[in-house]
């Protein structure tokens, strides 16, 4: 366990392997609520021991999509600290002293096997019926250090023959860990092979890096995916041998992200499959080019974002749902994850988008539309698209939606509904109107208000329903009869617009 008196150090530890899945977004998250909430240190570490799956830009990609969410760094890769480098390549040297200490103890041996002689065992015991497994009994029937000759070793280490460092499991051992989110989680040492620690190449694996790693860097929790808990007895295994499992940090292994319909892991294929994004931003693969879709880019905001993957596996134990990220902060408990996997819902994630959006300036909202509006030729002031914002903004469900349906703003209709002219435009209709057009050029000042009250005291005055007038009136100046609130539409095309497309009306339908 780590030291009662020491303050949590928590890590996110992603491979740069490609674009961060939101699943990892998620684990971040986590890692990040906690280190808050206990006046911590959130560290990022990249692991990247595995060479042949590096992918360029892959690591500017994890810093670019922990900062739009809002995860600030204490310490790590992007930010320094006192245990740099925080790239595991970057620190190779430092690994094969710990692996030469456990071959030594006689807890791991090397192993000089060839993929051939591998083949050779895994035929001969699927021929058997059992599947191979590098073991506690395998392993007296292979090439390494257990079954040779110490001459031997100590010749084909000089001669340069290539060789690994496996760890030795135990024969009949049960292993255990008390996981903060799970309780006791015990494995028998029989269901454990034993994992290569070196390759032949001289870089450690992920598990001997991982944990060489976290103990140098003092981590006292490591919070991680349910896919890594299989690995967590060998963890256990290795602090043991290496002398520091009284310093061992505490493990909480989170539920797993499942499809929608809850039947297996999440996996990008569903993704493309539901057309929902599954990464937090953009990626473009280097190799091909193919585009994968990213929250940012689809129009989700960023505290939604934080708000829908915090409950992927957490609940209050309220009936609160929307929080700031302080809120989270002060909220958080393992006691409240669930061992279960979590659905990935697409719906609520829009559902909170939605919120987020409502809850959002108009100022805020325009700085989203400036760019859109000018991308398609329309030059709008910024009061202007305040104006579209607020008019928009409880209507849709991501800010580049505020521009659909709103066209007519800027192009007067060329046509009219043929559902509703015909039988709402009546000669009282049009008088209605006409006046209208009349009296608009006295209003000092068009807003929605003024743009009503006018309507209302000509209504009143020549005996019409203000209700019958609406419909007619939309349609002569947006072409259609469905959209935002007209008397704020009014508004935002102007008085000489609303005049000049009443004028033209009166001229197409009498």
């Amino acid at each position: 366990m780590s030291p009662q008196n020491t303050r949590p150090r928590v890590r996110f530890a992603p491979s740069p392997t490609g674009p961060l899945h939101i699943g990892g977004v998620r684990t971040a998250l986590y890692n990040y609520l906690f280190a808050r909430q206990t006046g911590g240190t959130m560290i990022l570490r990249i692991e990247d021991t595995d060479q042949t799956r590096f992918v360029p830009g892959a690591e500017a990609y994890i810093l670019e999509a922990l900062k739009w969410v809002g995860i600030e760094l204490d310490e790590g890769q992007g930010v320094g600290g006192p245990h740099e480098p925080y790239r595991q390549s970057e620190r190779k040297a430092m690994y094969s002293q710990y692996a030469e200490q456990l071959v030594t103890a006689g807890k791991a041996y090397y192993a000089f096997d060839t993929s051939e002689q591998l083949d050779a065992m895994r035929q001969q015991l699927e021929g058997q019926g059992t599947a191979f497994q590098y073991n506690a009994i395998t392993r007296l029937k292979l090439n390494n250090s257990l079954t040779l000759p110490q001459e031997g070793v100590t010749a084909k280490i000089a001669a340069g023959e290539p060789y690994v460092i496996r760890l030795k499991v135990p024969a009949k051992e049960e292993i255990r860990l008390n996981d903060l989110i799970r309780g006791w989680v015990h494995v028998h040492s029989s269901q454990i092979d034993d994992k290569v620690l070196m390759k032949s190449d001289g870089m450690p694996t992920y598990h001997l890096a991982n944990v060489v790693d976290d103990h140098l860097m003092g981590i006292t929790h490591v919070i991680s995916g349910e896919e890594w808990l299989p690995s967590a007895p060998l963890h256990v295994l290795l602090y043991r041998y290496l002398g520091w499992e009284s310093t061992m940090p505490r493990f909480a292994h989170l539920p797993l992200l499942l499809k929608p319909d809850g039947n297996g892991k999440l996996s990008k294929r569903d993704a493309d499959l539901g057309g929902f994004p599954v990464f937090p931003l953009q990626w473009t693969d280097p190799e091909t080019g193919t585009v994968a879709r990213g929250f940012r880019e689809e129009g989700y905001l960023s505290d939604a974002t934080v708000n829908f993957l915090a409950f992927l596996g957490w609940n209050p134990g309220t009936e609160q749902e929307l929080f700031s990220m302080d809120e989270l902060i002060q909220s958080f408990s393992f006691e409240r994850i669930s061992k279960s996997g979590a659905k990935f819902d697409i719906q609520k994630a829009q559902w909170f988008n939605q919120q987020y959006l409502r809850q959002q300036s108009d100022e805020a909202l325009a700085a989203y539309l400036l760019p859109a509006l000018e991308a398609k030729g329309i030059g709008v002031t910024p009061q202007k698209a305040v104006g579209i914002a607020r008019l928009m903004k409880d209507r849709v469900t991501f800010p580049q939606e505020m521009l659909t349906g709103t066209e007519f703003l800027f192009v007067p209709p060329a046509g009219y509904d043929p559902a509703v002219i015909p039988s709402k435009w009546t000669p009282e209709i049009a008088l209605v109107l006409a006046a209208y057009k009349d009296e608009l050029p006295s209003v000092e000042n068009l807003n929605a208000d003024t743009a009503k009250a006018l309507l209302h005291s000509i209504t009143e005055r020549q005996g019409v329903k203000m209700g019958k007038v609406m419909q007619p009136l939309r349609v002569v100046l947006t072409g259609g009869t469905t959209g935002p609130d007209l008397m704020l539409s009014m508004e935002l095309m102007g008085k000489e617009e609303v005049i000049g497309r009443l004028e033209l009306a009166l001229n197409r339908l009498s």
